[in-house]
C-alpha cells in the first residue's frame, strides 16, 4: 500500500495529475494511508479532489478494483466515472473493477451477489415512493388499521424513521410502548410481510440490509473489507446512520476511510441525515487528517462574504475561511415588497436586467423553500415572457402510462411483485374487476401462496368463473409468455422486447378519437422504448463501473433477463436531481433542497420569512434554527455572480392575505456585502434602519420592552429582547426564552410583560 511520502512524491513524478490544483487541494488529493477528512466549502472543487486523489491512487501502484468512491447522486456519480475514466486511462489504460456508484445503487449490487443470504431472491423489485405507498396501504388494511387515523404517509415516515436507525419491525415492537407505536408495529410487521412475499426491498431497505448483513455476517464483511481497502465518501454531511455504518464496516480494516463534505451544507436532518457523523469525524478515527478547502471558484467576493457572515452564527460547525479569487462583483440585492406580487415584479426586473446584459435565462434560477410558494413566482415570469422550468414538475418516471409500464417489466421480471401485479392486472381494462381481485387476494392468503400463483389457479380452483375467468386466464398466460421471453433471448432484445409489451398489453393503444393527452401518453411510452434502446449492461458501457466480479456478477452470457433487470433497477434509483436539466433555456425553479449540487450564474431566493424559513417546525429547537440557516447558505452559495434575496410585508395564504415578519436570517448578513430595497417603507412613512435601535423612539412598543428588557410571555416564559424593528406589519422583536429558545414576535400582539 502507499504511504503518505510515496503519494506525494507523485506531485513532482505526476506533475498532470496536480499542475491545475491548490495547494490545499494537492494536500487532500496526495493524501495517503490513513482516515482523511476534506472541509469542502461551496464551490471549492470537491469532485476534482476525489478523481484526483483516485488517479494517484492508481498511478502509485494501487489495483482499480480496490477502490470503491461513493455519493448521493446518478448525476454526481456519472461525472466522477467519466472524469477518473480520462485521468486513469492516461496512467495506465484501465480501470477494471473501479467502482464509482451511489450508495443505493451499490447496495443494491451487494445484495444481487449476497441476498440470498438474508432471504433475497434474485430478480427482487426496488419499489419507489408510490410503490411503497400501495404496499403500506395494503399493510394498514391487513394489520385491520384505519387509513384515515393512520395515513401511509404518517406511517411510511416512522417506517423510514426507524429503518434509517437500523430498526426492523421486530426491534421497533420490542420499543412500542405506547398506542400509536403499537398501532405502527402492526402495519410495519405487515408491510414487511408485503415487501417479503413481493420479493422487493425500499430504499431504505437497501441501506438497512446490508448495514446489517456487513454487522452480522463476518463473511461477507471480510470479504468486502479486502474488496474495498480504499473507501472515499462524496457528501459526507448527508450520510445517515445506516450509511455511517455502511462506510466504517467497509473501511474497518484498512482504515482508508477519505470523506468529503460541509456540515455547513447539511440540509437533509429531516429524512435522517446526520451532522455529527461529519462533526465527530476524528472521533470516530483517532489521528485523522483534516484538510479544509476553504476557496470558492463560483462565486464572488460579496456572494462568498455574505453566506459567511450568515453562517458563522451556527454553532455545530467546523470553520474554514471561505474566500475566492474572482473578484468583489456586485453586492448581494436584499429586497423587502408590500406583498408576494411585488415580490415576483422584482424578481422578474432582476432577471431582465441580467439577459440584458447578455446572461441567458438558462444561468438563472428562483430558490424557495417550499413548492407552493413557485405559482406567483411563476406567472409572473411568464406574463414577462421569461421561459421557465419548474424543477419538480412530474418527472418523467412518476407519469402514470411510465409507471404502469414499468409495474408491467417488473411483474416480467419478478412474477412475485405483488404491487406492480395489483396495478396492471386491470390496465388496460380488460374485464378483471376489484372484486375478482379481491377473491384472488383471499386465495392467496388463505392457502399461502403467492399472488401470481393464485391469479393462475384461480379458474381451476373455481375461485372466480365466466369471463373473469377467461380475464385471468389470459392475463396470467400473457404474463407467462413475456417471462418465457427473458430466458430465451439476448441483451440487445430490450428496447424490442420493451415494446413488444407495451403492444401486446395495450398500453401503446390508442382509440379512433384519440385526444392530445393520450397522444401524449404514446410519445411517453416510444420515449421509454429509446431509454431502453440506450442502455447498455455495465461491461458494454465506458462510463459504467467496471463489472465488479465479487459484488455484482454478470453470468458469462447474460440473458434478457439479466439486462432487463439491470435497467429497472436503474430506473429505480433514479434522484431527485437526477431529473433536473439546468442546460434548458428556461429560468428554473425550485427549492433550495433540490438546488443543492447545482449553480447558476443569477439566483433569486425567495420569501425568507419568519416561518417560511426558519420555517415553523424547525423554530421550536436550536438545531432545527441551525439548519434552516445552512439551508439558506446552500441557497445562497448556488450564485456564481447576481445574487437576490427578498421577503414580503404581507403573503396570502389560503386565500387571505396575512402579515408576514422578515426572517431573523436577514439581519445576521454582513450589512457591508448588501444593497438593500425596502418598498414597505412608501407605506411606513420612513425608511427602515434595521440596526438603529434610536428608529424606536417614537415607537411605543419599542420604548415599553426594549433591547436588553427582561420580558415575560404567557406561553414561552421567560425572556430577553435583543433586536427589534419597526415594518409595516407592527415592532417585530427577537427574544431569547429560556426554556424554547428564540422566537420572533410582533410586540403589539404578543402579550408581554416586564418581568
Amino acid at each position: 500500500m502507499p504511504n503518505a511520502g510515496a503519494l506525494e512524491s507523485l506531485v513532482a513524478s505526476s506533475p498532470e495529475l496536480f499542475v491545475d490544483l491548490t495547494a490545499a487541494q494537492v494536500l487532500a488529493a496526495s493524501h495517503g494511508e490513513g482516515p482523511a477528512l476534506v472541509l469542502a466549502g461551496p464551490g471549492s472543487g470537491k469532485t476534482r479532489v476525489i478523481t484526483r486523489r483516485i488517479a494517484a491512487l492508481v498511478a502509485n501502484g494501487v489495483p482499480p478494483w480496490k477502490i470503491l468512491a461513493l455519493t448521493f447522486t446518478n448525476k454526481a456519480a456519472g461525472e466522477m466515472r467519466e472524469r477518473v475514466a480520462r485521468l486513469v486511462a492516461r496512467e495506465d489504460g484501465s480501470r477494471t473493477g473501479l467502482v464509482v456508484s451511489t450508495f443505493h445503487a451499490h447496495c443494491a449490487a451487494i445484495l444481487r451477489r449476497f441476498g440470498d443470504r438474508i432471504g433475497i431472491q434474485a430478480g427482487f423489485s426496488i419499489y419507489d415512493a408510490g410503490d411503497q405507498k400501495d404496499a403500506i396501504k395494503a399493510a394498514i388494511a391487513e394489520a385491520g388499521l384505519s387509513s384515515t387515523q393512520w395515513t401511509p404517509a404518517s406511517v411510511l415516515a416512522e417506517i423510514s424513521t426507524a429503518k434509517n436507525k437500523l430498526r426492523d419491525a421486530t426491534a421497533y415492537l420490542a420499543d412500542a410502548n405506547d398506542f400509536w407505536t403499537r398501532s405502527v408495529a402492526s402495519a410495519f410487521t405487515a408491510y414487511e410481510a408485503v415487501l417479503t412475499r413481493s420479493n422487493a426491498v425500499d430504499f431504505d431497505d437497501l441501506l438497512l440490509k446490508v448495514a446489517l448483513l456487513l454487522r452480522n455476517d463476518t463473511e461477507v464483511r471480510e470479504l468486502l473489507q479486502a474488496r474495498h481497502q480504499w473507501v472515499l465518501v462524496d457528501e459526507y454531511q448527508d450520510t445517515n446512520h445506516a450509511q455511517f455504518v455502511i462506510a466504517h464496516a467497509l473501511a474497518a480494516a484498512s482504515r482508508n476511510l477519505f470523506v468529503v463534505g460541509d456540515p455547513d451544507q447539511s440540509i437533509y436532518g429531516w429524512r435522517g441525515a446526520d451532522i455529527s457523523n461529519i462533526l465527530e469525524f476524528e472521533e470516530h478515527f483517532p489521528g485523522a487528517k483534516v484538510i479544509p478547502l476553504g476557496e470558492n471558484f463560483r462565486s464572488t467576493a460579496h456572494i462568498v462574504a455574505a453566506a459567511a457572515g450568515l453562517i458563522s452564527h451556527n454553532r455545530r460547525r467546523k470553520h474554514k475561511e471561505l474566500t475566492t479569487a474572482l473578484g468583489d462583483g456586485i453586492p448581494l440585492a436584499l429586497l423587502k415588497a408590500n406583498d408576494e406580487h411585488e415580490e415576483a415584479d422584482r424578481v422578474a426586473d432582476f432577471f431582465e436586467a441580467r439577459a440584458r446584459e447578455g446572461i441567458p435565462w438558462r444561468s438563472m434560477a428562483v430558490l424557495y423553500r417550499m413548492n407552493a410558494l413557485s405559482r406567483v413566482i411563476e406567472d409572473a415570469l411568464r406574463r414577462r415572457m421569461i421561459p421557465t422550468q419548474i424543477a419538480r414538475g412530474t418527472a418523467f418516471y412518476d407519469r402514470k402510462e411510465i409507471k404502469d409500464a414499468i409495474a408491467y417489466l417488473r411483474v416480467c421480471a419478478n412474477p412475485r411483485d405483488e404491487v406492480s401485479l395489483r396495478r396492471i392486472v386491470n390496465v388496460p381494462a380488460r374485464g378483471i374487476g376489484d372484486a375478482t381481485v379481491r377473491k384472488i387476494e383471499a386465495s392467496a392468503y388463505s392457502n399461502g401462496t403467492p399472488l401470481i400463483t393464485a391469479f393462475a389457479q384461480a379458474a381451476h380452483a373455481g375461485v372466480v368463473s365466466g369471463k373473469s375467468a377467461k380475464s385471468v386466464d389470459a392475463f396470467v398466460a400473457m404474463v407467462r409468455d413475456f417471462a418465457r421471453t427473458l430466458d430465451e433471448r439476448l441483451p440487445m432484445d430490450l428496447a424490442s422486447f420493451v415494446s413488444e409489451v407495451l403492444e401486446t398489453s395495450g398500453l401503446d393503444r390508442l382509440d379512433d378519437h384519440s385526444t392530445e393527452d393520450e397522444r401524449e401518453r404514446v410519445a411517453n411510452l416510444e420515449e421509454l422504448v429509446s431509454a431502453a434502446a440506450q442502455y447498455r449492461l455495465p461491461d458494454d458501457d465506458p462510463t459504467a463501473d467496471a463489472n465488479d466480479d465479487l459484488v455484482a456478477p454478470l453470468p458469462e452470457q447474460p440473458t434478457l433477463g439479466d439486462a432487463l433487470r439491470l435497467w429497472l433497477e436503474s430506473v429505480s434509483l433514479v434522484a431527485d436531481a437526477d431529473v433536473i436539466d439546468p442546460e434548458q433555456g428556461s429560468v428554473t425553479l425550485m427549492t433550495m433542497h433540490a438546488a443543492k449540487g447545482l449553480e447558476f450564474d443569477s439566483v433569486a431566493v425567495i420569501a425568507i420569512e419568519s416561518g417560511i424559513l426558519p420555517h415553523q417546525r424547525a423554530s421550536s429547537s436550536e438545531d432545527g434554527i441551525e439548519e434552516e440557516r445552512r439551508l439558506l447558505f446552500v441557497g445562497m452559495t448556488r450564485a456564481e455572480r447576481a445574487l437576490m434575496v427578498s421577503s414580503a410585508a404581507r403573503r396570502t395564504v389560503r386565500g387571505v392575505p396575512q402579515s408576514s415578519i422578515e426572517s431573523e436570517f436577514l439581519r445576521e448578513i454582513p450589512s457591508a456585502h448588501v444593497e438593500r430595497t425596502d418598498l414597505t417603507a412608501r407605506y411606513a412613512g420612513s425608511r427602515i434602519e434595521y440596526d438603529d435601535p434610536d428608529a424606536f423612539s417614537d415607537d411605543d412598543a419599542g420604548e415599553r420592552f426594549p433591547i436588553g428588557s427582561t420580558v415575560l410571555h404567557p406561553v414561552f416564559g421567560i425572556g430577553k429582547v435583543e433586536f427589534l424593528a419597526r415594518g409595516f406589519g407592527g415592532t417585530r422583536a427577537r427574544i431569547v426564552f429560556r426554556s424554547v429558545g428564540v422566537k420572533t414576535l410582533i410586540l403589539e400582539h404578543a402579550k408581554l410583560s416586564r418581568a
